[in-house]
Formats: C-alpha cells, sequence, structure tokens
C-alpha cells in the first residue's frame, strides 16, 4: 500500500471518528463519544507517525531550502532567464510573504 493510500484511510478514520463523536454525543452515549474521540486519536498519531517516517523525521532546515532555491536559481539562469530578474522576484515573494496575514 502507497503512502498516499494509507495517509489518505488515516484522514478517513479521522473524518469517521469525528463524525462518530457528533452522533454519539447526540444520542446521549459518552461511552460511544469516548471510543470514537480515541479512535480519533490515534488515527491523528498515525498520521504523525506516518509524516515522521516518510520525512526521515526532520522538517528542511534554512540552509537546506536556501540551497535548493540558488539550484533552482542556477537552472533557470542556465536556461536563459535573467538572473536579476529572478532574484527581483525572490526578493519581492520574500517581502511579500513577510507582510502577509497568517
Amino acid at each position: 500500500m502507497s503512502v498516499v493510500a494509507i495517509r489518505r484511510v488515516l484522514v478517513g478514520v479521522c473524518a469517521a471518528g469525528v463524525a462518530g463523536m457528533i452522533v454519539t454525543s447526540i444520542a446521549d452515549s459518552p461511552g460511544g463519544a469516548l471510543t470514537f474521540g480515541l479512535l480519533t486519536a490515534a488515527a491523528a498519531g498515525g498520521l504523525i507517525l506516518l509524516t515522521a517516517v516518510t520525512t526521515g523525521g526532520r522538517a528542511r532546515g534554512d540552509d537546506e531550502l536556501a540551497e535548493a532555491l540558488e539550484d533552482r536559481v542556477e537552472v533557470l539562469v542556465a536556461g536563459g532567464a535573467d538572473e536579476r530578474t529572478i532574484r527581483a522576484l525572490i526578493r519581492d515573494a520574500i517581502q511579500l510573504g513577510r507582510h502577509s496575514p497568517r
């Protein structure tokens, strides 16, 4: 089974668990709501574990991102793009990101 398929199953379990919590709460069944809550928590934990395992357990750091960006700039320049224009575009994107509400 692929990582994408496993992720979809876990998201489906989470969605079903939330629906189950709502339905059992309406039906005044706290035990059922707790059961669905634990099922949802287990699926969420599975998603976290799956992400950690498939990304090597770490996110890329700033140095790695900067190196990847520089590599992409070099590819574009080698393809005939103007380096100054590309770097101006990157600066504008950084400014946009800094000023955008989060």
